[in-house]
């Protein structure tokens, strides 16, 4: 399980400083500590401490779950930073954003932290806890309380600002300063004359309690746990007795006070309760701790000793109870890979290799393999031909042409099986930067990461899983890459078309819309090359005719005119190029024209109307279709196949939509009787620009949609 330990000890990372601040510090030794023990047991650990950017850093961490995958979990030791019931703040921000963590809530810590509070729900339960008053002023009168007295802040931990009076004005002076130095009311208790012993918990619905442990003073000073004496300060020396020497009776009375005050305040996982053991053989609670210390040689660690507890059994211990109150069993559920049972196979090997996958997606883009860049794209089909080849995937060299277009498939053959389509160039221009590999708890940017990359990583380890269970060479596969993406599939469109015919499905590895969606209809796309000439004219002469420019810029606009979004038309100018003498208007322009459109008819009309604006009887101009890609046009089998995609995304907590896109894509290509759906792959955004991204959590989702998708494929004969 992957186990962030978080603490605090500065102060730097927050917005401003303000308030009460924080004195309780914990060690980096216990730090330490804490780290390597949950490594010897198996977790995978960092340390971090708690700031404004915790959720992001957290969040890259171990980043959101899909189902059936082992969630993180935050080893909390956060006293907080400043401000009031600052136990609380990092389990607050946990629970807000849905991250499992050790210990206790915020509402028992806030209850713990507040000493008055604690009393009255102690006594509420019927609970023995030593007389006490609360002075809102150092003037406050006091009532029905005899010295001794013990004196402390309302609201503090660790014995800060702890003192025991003997009479009135010490009591007064003590409340001063209190009140001076932690700024909040004062604690006025009892003293009780006697033994200090603690219990300390562990686990949960009830607790398990271990034996009482007594802290041994000595001669010297007075008989109390002071700051100074935790902290080293004291110059004294304090022991433990354990179990505690009271007799069976007190010890078994003991640990049934701790637990019921356990309950009483709503602790989770751990505790210590503090008690006094009056000469009268009475137990009274002096407080809760809702995040009893760890350190070195603490009492708490002395009584989980005793049981059989060393530190790193102890910690991992404390991780199985966490474990246990989030998810009902002792560590987290996982699934057991079996081949009689492949989706939960899939899901295991699927997530259990998310950093991998991440790493696999950092080196697709670093092999850069723009559009019309043939060293790149060689280098990158030898590195599609190495995994196939790896995969016990075989040529089909019948589908594929060097350099362009490369096709494999499994030994059951790609007749009347499922066909995956995806690109290997990346669109983008060649004078764009490189844009490096980065990513951020959601997303994930790099160059091409959308557009082709993270669909090759969802292939790869979708396919891994298959073969992990040995069905692979079974499911009737093709895989089919092309290489001019960039180009509108102008050189690889026979082969797609041909590949397609042979298959039964076709799903097409182009990126998922956001949100989450699958694609069941694209519009088709043709681009134009407008050349217009006219006679060079001098500036500032006039003529009868207009320029070449101002003539086409008018029809262009004429042109523009016949988008219609009602009819899902689309009509735009790319590019406006001019040629033109020194001192001369332009007397040739080149303008590149695209128009989107439903329905081949639908697009052979908005050309014939191009054409038309153009008209006869203007300057010399030329038309010229440069590319066509044929729509996407929805069908009854391809709504069918997108319904199965969208339940098995269900079955993995996905929220999976049927959606429409504007932009093409070659499911264009695919024969109309063919099952087809586009957008298969991770869901992307800002495709073809230096911002392209992918969320992070589609990279899993959608392998192990696909993975599930490709398993139900194995033929019945060969599933039994």
């Amino acid at each position: 399980m992957r186990i962030a330990v978080v603490y605090n000890r500065g102060t730097g990372n927050v917005i401003n400083l303000f308030g009460m601040p924080n004195r309780e510090k914990i060690g980096m030794k216990t730090i330490a500590r804490i780290a390597a023990a949950l490594k010897a047991g198996g977790h995978q650990v960092v340390s971090m401490e708690a700031g404004k950017d915790l959720v992001e850093r957290i969040e890259r961490f171990m980043p959101r779950v899909v189902k059936g995958e082992r969630p993180g979990l935050v080893f909390n030791v956060s006293y907080g930073v400043q401000g009031q019931a600052r136990y609380t703040h990092v389990p607050s921000i946990l629970e807000m954003v849905g991250i499992p963590y050790v210990a206790s809530g915020p509402l028992a810590h806030s209850l713990c932290l507040d000493k008055v509070v604690t009393k009255m729900i102690l006594r509420q339960h019927g609970l023995p806890t030593p007389d006490f008053a609360v002075l809102n002023t150092p003037d406050d009168p006091v009532s029905d309380l005899t010295y001794p007295l013990i004196v402390k802040p309302k609201n503090e931990s660790v014995s800060f600002g702890l003192k025991v009076v003997e009479d009135e004005a010490e009591m007064r002076a003590a409340a001063r300063v209190i009140f001076d130095e932690f700024r909040q009311p004062v604690l006025v208790e009892q003293f009780i004359a006697g033994r200090e012993v603690n219990v300390g918990l562990l686990g949960n619905g009830p607790p398990d309690a271990f034996p009482p442990v007594e802290l041994l003073f000595g001669e010297e000073g007075p008989a109390i746990y002071t700051y100074e004496d935790k902290t080293g300060q004291s110059g004294r020396s304090i022991s433990h007795a354990c179990p505690a020497p009271i007799g069976d009776g007190l010890v078994a009375e003991a640990q049934e006070i701790a637990k019921r005050a356990f309950t009483a305040v709503g602790c989770h996982d751990c505790a210590r309760v503090d008690m006094r053991l009056d000469g009268d053989g009475k137990l009274y609670i002096l407080e809760i701790n809702s995040l009893p210390s760890i350190g070195e040689h603490g009492s708490y660690l002395v009584g989980a000793e005793h049981v059989g507890l060393d530190f790193t059994a102890f910690i991992n211990r404390l991780v199985e109870v966490a474990s246990a109150r989030y998810y009902g069993t002792p560590s987290p559920p996982t699934l057991t890979p079996s081949a009689a049972d492949p989706s939960a196979h899939v899901s295991v090997f699927i997530t259990a290799r998310r950093d991998r996958m991440e790493k696999r997606l950092a080196d697709w883009v670093r092999l850069r393999s723009r559009t019309g860049d043939p060293l790149g794209l060689q280098k990158a089909f030898g590195e599609l031909s190495t995994l196939f080849e790896d995969l016990g995937l075989r040529a089909a060299p019948e589908l594929s042409d060097e350099g362009v277009v490369a096709t494999w498939q499994t030994r059951a053959g790609l007749n009347d099986g499922v066909l995956l389509i995806g690109n290997l160039d990346v669109p983008v221009e060649q004078q764009f930067p490189a844009q490096t590999f980065r990513r951020d708890p959601e997303w994930l940017y790099g160059e091409g990461i959308g557009s082709s990359r993270a669909s090759l990583v969802m292939l790869e380890y979708a396919l891994r899983a298959l073969r992990s269970l040995r069905r692979l060479p079974r499911i009737p596969l093709g895989v089919l890459y092309y290489a001019d993406e960039g180009q509108d599939a102008r050189y690889s469109a026979d082969e797609i078309r041909a590949a397609a015919a042979r298959a039964r499905e076709v799903l097409i590895l182009q990126p998922g819309l956001d949100p989450d969606k699958v694609v069941v209809g694209r519009r088709g796309h043709r681009t134009f090359r407008l050349e217009v000439e006219t006679e060079s004219m001098w500036l500032g002469r006039s003529f009868r005719k207009p320029d070449a420019l101002r003539w086409t810029w008018r029809k262009l606009e004429e042109v523009a005119d016949l988008s219609s979004q009602a009819d899902r038309i689309a009509v735009a100018t790319l590019g406006l190029r001019t040629e033109r003498h020194p001192l001369h208007l332009p007397h040739r322009v080149t303008a590149d024209i695209v128009e989107t459109f439903p329905t081949t008819a639908a697009g052979d009309t908005v050309a014939r109307k191009v054409r038309s604006i153009l008209g006869k009887g203007g300057p010399r101009w030329e038309l010229a279709t440069a590319a066509t890609r044929p729509p996407f046009v929805e069908r009854p089998a391809g709504r069918k196949l997108a319904a199965e995609l969208i339940r098995r995304a269900g079955e993995l907590d996905v929220a999976l939509e049927r959606g429409t896109s504007a932009g093409p894509s070659v499911a264009g290509l695919v024969p109309a009787d063919k099952a087809c759906v586009c957008a298969v792959g991770p869901v992307a955004r800002d495709l073809r620009t230096p911002q392209e991204a992918v969320k992070r959590i589609t990279l899993v989702q959608r392998s192990l949609l696909l993975a599930e998708f490709l398993a139900s494929r194995l033929p019945d004969r060969e599933s039994r």
